[in-house]
C-alpha cells in the first residue's frame, strides 16, 4: 500500500524570518524543525535531543546561495514496503514516513523526513552548467554530557577500522577527528548519526566542539595525487572546495536515528531506507559462506603437498568448501602480482582451478588491488569473467573523497554488468549502495578479527569481546560488514598472542560462532584454517547451516558494549539465535515466545564449565525441547548459538 498526500503551504510572505520548516513522525513523537537561520532542532516525546544551536548550510559559489528566500514548499505522507533483493535483517521493511520539501530562490532546496525511529534531511541542488560545492555546514549540539562511541580516526586517509571509544561530548574537542558511523546515549535514548545514498560526493566526518556539539567535515577535492605503492594513491594537495557538480544534484542523507532502547539499533534500518533502489533484475546474485585463505596465512597442514600459494592448496579449500555446502572460496593477496592483476602466479593454473571450482559447485572470489583495477578495470573483469569467477573483493581504497566515493559505484557497476560480486576492503563506512547494487554484498571498514594477527605493540587498539559486543550498535546498524569471523583456536583476556600464521581471537569459541548470527554479512567469512575446521565436527555442524541472510530479527537483549542477544529467522523457517558477552560472565533469560504455537527442537552450543580458563571449551546439546523461557550462562568474553527447527 502506498498513500501519499500532498498540500501545498500558504505563500510564504518575504519576510523569510516568519517561517519555520519542520516535519513530525507518523506517530507524533518526533519532530525535526529547521528556522529562517537554519538552525536544525530534534525534539522526541516533547524532550530537546538536539538543540536550536545546531546549524545546517550549503555554499555552492560566492553569488546566487545567499538568497535564502522560501518558496512554495510541498508535504507528503509516504507508507509502503521494501522488499530487499537481498534480505540482511528483514524480508520486508516498511517504509513510513513524513517528508517537507521546502525549495529556497537561490536554487537550492531542503528535504526533511521523519520517522517514528529516526529523521533525516538532505540538499537538493538545481542548477544548469559546471559548479563547485565550496562548503557544507553542519554542526549538532548534543547535551555535554553525553556520551557519544565515537571512532577516533588519525586522518582522511584511513580504512576506518576503528575502536568506538565511549567518551563524554564535552570531552571531545576539535582535534579529535571521528569517520562515522557515532552512536550517542541521552538519558537512555540511543542516537545513531551517520548518512545515506552518498553518491558523487565526500564521506562526512566530524570533530568535536569541547561543548557538546560535532561539527561535520569533509575531505575536500584531491587537487595532486601520488601513487606511493602498489596499492596506494594518496592526496598531496586538496582543492578549497568539497565537491564538484554539473546540474540537479542530490546530496546525501544526514540522518539520525532515534531509538528508545538499545536493541532498537540492533533493527534499525534507516540507511538502507533512505538509499536510492533499483529497477534491475539482481535475481542472480548469490549470499553465501566463504573460505577464506588469508587470515589462516594457507597454513594447512596434514596433507601431502607443500602449502601455499598454489593449485594443491586452493583444490584442498574447494574440498572443504564443498563437502560443508560453502558457497565460495577467496583467493586472497598472492595469486596475482599486485600491481598486473591479468597475471597468475607460476604456482596457480587458474583455468585447472576454476574448472575444478565448478565440477564442486564452488564459486571463486579473487582479491585485487583497488589500484591496478583502476588501471586494468574492464580488461580485467571480462578475463575473469571467461575464467568464471564469481566475485572480486578490492581492497586498500582508503578515502571517501568524492573521486574515490564515484569509485566505488564505478565498480559495483561494472561487476554488476558481468553477474559479479564485489566485497569491499580498506572501505568506509554503508551508505545503503547495496541497496542500488544489490551484488556489493559486505564490505570491510571495521576494526575485525584481522586485526588478532598481529601484536599489541604494532596496534594499541583493542580486539576483544567489549568491542565485539559495540561493533553490533555502532558499525553494524550502517550496514553489513566484513569482520571475518571463525576463529577455531580461542584464548581468555591473558592468554592471548599475536602470532601471524597461526592466529587465535580473544574470547570463547561459542562467541565467535554466534558471530554468524549477530553479525550481518551476506557474504559470511570462515576465516580459520579448513585443517582447523575438520578437527572441529561439532562446530562445522553449526557453520555449515547458519545462513548469511535472514527473513526476520527479533531483539532477546540488549546493551551498548555489554551484551547483545538476537534470534533470527532463515528462509527455511529454522530459527537461530546468537548471544554475546563482554569480559563480564551473565546469565540470560531469553524469551522465545517469538517462536509462536507448535512444537520445537533445538540443537545449541555454549559455553564450557571451564570455558573462563580455556576459551575453547564448549558444550554442545542436540534434541532439547524449546522452553518458553531459554536460561543461557555466557563465560567471559562468551558466547552462546543455538539452531530451533520444528519437531517432526
Amino acid at each position: 500500500m502506498k498513500s501519499r498526500i500532498v498540500g501545498a503551504l500558504l505563500l510564504i510572505s518575504a519576510n523569510i524570518h516568519a517561517q519555520t520548516f519542520s516535519v513530525t513522525s507518523p506517530d507524533g513523537r518526533t519532530t525535526m524543525s529547521v528556522t529562517p537561520n537554519l538552525n536544525l532542532q530534534v525534539t522526541h516525546d516533547q524532550r530537546t535531543l538536539v538543540n536550536a544551536k545546531s546549524l545546517i548550510g550549503l555554499s555552492i559559489d560566492s553569488a546566487g546561495t545567499n538568497n535564502w528566500k522560501p518558496l512554495k514548499a510541498t508535504r507528503s505522507t509516504t507508507d509502503t514496503w521494501i522488499h530487499p533483493q537481498v534480505p540482511v535483517k528483514f524480508a520486508s521493511i516498511r517504509d513510513h514516513y513524513n517528508e517537507g520539501v521546502f525549495p529556497f530562490k537561490n536554487g537550492i532546496s531542503l528535504i526533511l523526513r521523519a520517522y517514528d525511529n529516526g529523521v533525516a534531511y538532505r540538499w537538493v541542488i538545481h542548477r544548469k552548467g559546471a559548479y563547485k560545492i565550496w562548503k557544507e555546514t553542519l554542526h549538532l549540539q548534543f547535551q555535554p554530557t553525553d556520551t557519544a562511541w565515537y571512532p577516533l580516526e588519525d586522518g582522511f586517509y584511513s580504512h576506518n577500522e576503528r575502536n568506538f571509544v565511549p567518551l563524554t561530548l564535552d570531552s571531545i574537542k576539535q582535534n579529535k577527528l571521528a569517520s562515522l558511523p557515532v552512536t550517542l546515549s541521552d538519558n537512555g535514548t540511543k542516537l545513531f548519526f551517520s548518512e545515506a545514498d552518498l553518491y558523487d560526493y565526500a564521506g562526512l566526518w566530524v570533530r568535536g566542539d569541547g561543548q557538546g556539539g560535532l561539527d561535520a567535515t569533509w575531505p575536500s577535492y584531491p587537487k595532486t595525487l601520488k601513487e606511493t605503492s602498489d596499492r596506494d594513491r594518496k592526496v598531496l594537495e586538496r582543492e578549497d572546495y568539497i565537491a564538484e557538480g554539473e546540474g540537479d544534484k542530490l546530496l546525501p542523507w544526514r540522518l539520525l536515528a532515534i531509538e528508545d532502547k538499545d536493541g532498537g539499533l540492533l533493527t534499525n534500518t534507516l540507511v538502507y531506507q533512505l538509499s536510492r533502489g533499483t529497477k534491475e533484475d539482481f535475481s542472480w546474485v548469490q549470499p553465501g559462506k566463504v573460505s577464506w585463505d588469508w587470515w589462516n596465512d594457507n597454513n594447512v597442514y596434514d596433507v601431502d603437498f607443500r602449502a601455499g600459494i598454489n593449485t594443491a592448496t586452493y583444490k584442498y579449500y574447494i574440498d572443504f568448501a564443498a563437502r560443508y555446502g560453502l558457497s565460495y572460496i577467496i583467493l586472497d593477496e598472492g595469486w596475482s602480482p599486485v600491481n598486473d592483476i591479468l597475471k597468475v602466479v607460476p604456482d596457480l593454473d587458474m583455468q585447472a582451478l576454476m574448472d575444478y571450482a565448478k565440477s564442486k559447485n564452488v564459486g571463486v572470489i579473487l582479491w585485487v588491488s583497488w589500484l591496478s583495477l583502476d588501471k586494468q578495470l574492464d580488461q580485467a573483469l571480462d578475463l575473469y569473467a571467461r575464467w568464471g569467477v564469481k566475485g572480486i573483493k578490492v581492497d586498500f581504497m582508503q578515502r571517501d573523497d568524492q573521486l574515490m566515493v564515484n569509485y566505488y559505484e564505478k565498480v559495483a557497476k561494472a561487476t554488476a554488468a558481468r553477474h559479479m560480486l564485489v566485497d569491499f576492503h580498506g572501505a568506509y563506512k554503508p551508505t545503503g549502495l547495496d541497496r542500488q547494487y544489490p551484488n556489493a554484498l559486505t564490505r570491510e571498514g571495521v576494526f575485525g578479527n584481522e586485526n588478532s594477527k598481529w601484536a599489541d605493540v604494532r596496534d594499541p587498539r583493542v580486539l576483544d569481546p567489549r568491542h565485539n559486543v559495540t561493533l553490533a550498535f555502532t558499525r553494524m546498524v550502517a550496514g553489513p560488514m566484513d569482520y571475518t569471523p571463525g576463529a577455531m583456536q580461542n584464548a581468555t583476556q591473558h592468554a592471548w598472542a599475536a602470532i601471524f600464521s597461526n592466529p587465535m581471537s580473544k574470547g570463547t569459541r561459542c562467541q565467535q560462532l554466534a558471530m554468524y548470527v549477530v553479525y550481518e554479512s551476506p557474504l559470511q567469512m570462515l576465516c580459520d584454517n579448513p585443517t582447523h575446521y575438520y578437527k572441529e565436527p561439532e562446530c562445522m555442524d553449526f557453520l555449515s547451516t547458519v545462513p548469511a541472510t535472514w527473513d526476520t530479527t527479533v531483539v532477546l537483549q540488549a546493551s551498548v558494549s555489554h551484551v547483545v542477544a538476537l534470534a533470527r529467522r532463515a528462509t527455511n523457517g529454522d530459527w537461530y539465535i546468537g548471544a554475546m558477552t563482554d569480559w563480564t560472565p551473565r546469565d540470560l533469560d531469553l524469551d522465545l515466545s517469538f517462536l509462536g504455537g507448535g512444537a520445537w527442537t533445538m540443537d545449541s552450543w555454549q559455553d564450557g564449565i571451564n570455558a573462563d580458563r580455556n576459551a575453547e571449551d564448549f558444550k554442545r546439546i542436540t534434541g532439547q525441547s524449546v522452553p518458553g523461557t531459554l536460561h543461557v550462562h555466557l563465560a567471559p568474553g562468551g558466547g552462546f548459538a543455538a539452531r530451533i527447527t520444528k519437531a517432526h
